[in-house]
């Protein structure tokens, strides 16, 4: 039974496995349709769209007839379609042109999720912000052709500058436990270069941690691409990490962080999106990824909770994970957010009951100091 999530404040209620675009174009189109039958039979209601290529666009038009209202979609704006090949552009004539050409395509008159398409470093977002991109999607939005804005970023710094000015509702963001560990750049290449991890990495990069945690704080959904590195992180010979994850694993991993509303999973054919459309009958031994982060040979998480429950049963029956989760996200504020609060508040049990006993540190991973947490999640909340 398929799970659904808030697309953060935008009031869509959205499957946590949806689909990206990579197979749509396979078996010369066909595939757009038998991935979509696929999608709709098991639950999936969302989909991204950043491909420009009008036979991918008018396949999946033909592909939606008779049911557009079954399916969310996320496409992209200035992606377009220019001497036979995909280019992104800020030039507002063809920015304008290829929107209109995508509204035809897809035999629709509005799109769910408008993103600003592909925007990695700050001179393109202020750009973008400040210029007549940003003022033509606002027309969009108010006409009615998208209800929702968003952008897609591979660099958290960017993205953060793009969620905190306000104008964005959804963020298309690349999450995974490799690149989770990456600085930010303006060149996505480099999150995969394999130079970049050679040295041993330590815990996540502090940028994408905030990323996430403020998304969640101010209602931004995050649609998380590149779960599993293109592939990468499937086999043991391509991952940075250098052990391989199963697909499950990759899925619980993006679904746990903070912000998270779905996950757009690639698939070349109906197997593989049952694959990972399998995530949602797994069992929590299957999910767990804790033990094998715990034994990467090249990537350390020590010290750092991964919101994994390996820390469970607490003997006073607090939600260890979910408390350090709200601890995290209020800690780094000025003030303690009222939305945190509210949502620390109505756990069935708190950080104040915590007896010091330690047998969550005994079973933690990643050597977390639980017991610390608890004792500054009790000052903060005052519970």
């Amino acid at each position: 039974m398929m799970k659904y999530r808030k697309l953060g404040n935008t009031g869509l209620k959205v499957s946590e496995i949806s689909i990206g675009c990579e197979g749509f174009s396979e078996d010369n189109y066909a595939n757009t349709k038998v991935l979509l039958d696929a999608a709709e039979q098991s639950g999936v209601n969302y989909f991204d769209l950043y491909a420009s290529d009008p036979k991918v666009r008018t396949a999946v038009g033909s592909a939606l007839q008779g049911r557009r209202d079954k399916f969310i979609i996320q496409a992209h704006i200035c992606s377009i379609w220019k001497e036979g090949q995909y280019k992104r552009s800020r030039q507002i004539e063809e920015v304008k042109a290829g929107f209109e050409e995508l509204l035809s395509q897809l035999q629709t008159n509005k799109i769910d999720v408008g993103m600003i398409h592909y925007v990695d470093s700050m001179e393109d977002w202020e750009a973008v912000c400040k210029g007549p991109v940003m003022e033509y999607v606002l027309e969009l939005k108010k006409a009615g052709k998208i209800r929702h804005i968003g952008l897609s970023s591979h660099n958290p710094q960017v993205a953060l500058k793009a969620v905190e000015s306000g104008k964005i509702e959804v963020l298309m963001f690349s999450v995974n436990p490799c690149y989770d560990l990456q600085p930010a750049g303006e060149d996505v290449e480099e999150l995969w270069n394999g130079k970049n991890y050679e040295k041993p990495l330590v815990n996540m990069d502090a940028d994408r941690q905030n990323l996430y945690e403020t998304c969640q704080r101010k209602g931004v959904g995050i649609t998380v691409m590149k779960a599993f590195g293109g592939g990468d992180l499937l086999d043991a010979s391509l991952s940075p990490a250098g052990k391989a994850l199963t697909v499950v694993q990759c899925l619980h991993y993006a679904l746990t962080r903070p912000g998270i509303a779905t996950v757009l999973v690639g698939a070349h054919s109906k197997e593989q999106l049952l694959e990972s459309l399998s995530y949602e009958t797994a069992s929590a031994a299957d999910r767990d990824y804790a033990l094998a982060f715990a034994a990467f040979p090249k990537i350390s998480w020590r010290g750092h909770c991964m919101y994994c429950s390996h820390c469970a049963p607490c003997p006073q029956k607090i939600d260890v994970a979910s408390v350090t989760k709200f601890l995290n996200l209020a800690r780094v504020q000025e003030e303690v957010p009222e939305t945190v609060r509210e949502h620390y508040e109505v756990l069935e049990h708190h950080a104040g009951e915590c007896v010091q006993c330690g047998a969550c540190e005994k079973r933690c991973p990643f050597e977390v100091s639980i017991m610390e947490n608890m004792k500054q999640a009790k000052e903060l909340f005052g519970k």
